[in-house]
């Protein structure tokens, strides 16, 4: 699991770069995932992180 973590933060970062946009990385059941971060709402899903394009790496 820390390499599908690892993995997960890799993408979310790219991810935020592309959209230029922040998003948040989360635990489900599944597996990591990741959505723009105003898409998601907090009480749905573990929120691990949060990736903002404009600071530079995680938000929290």
């Amino acid at each position: 699991m820390p390499n599908e973590l690892s993995l997960a933060q890799d993408h979310a970062y790219q991810l935020a770069h592309t959209l230029m946009a922040p998003v948040t990385l989360f635990r489900t059941d599944a597996g990591f995932g990741v959505l723009p971060s105003a898409e998601l709402e907090d009480d749905e899903v573990e929120t691990l992180a949060e990736y903002n394009p404009f600071d530079g790496g995680p938000a929290l």
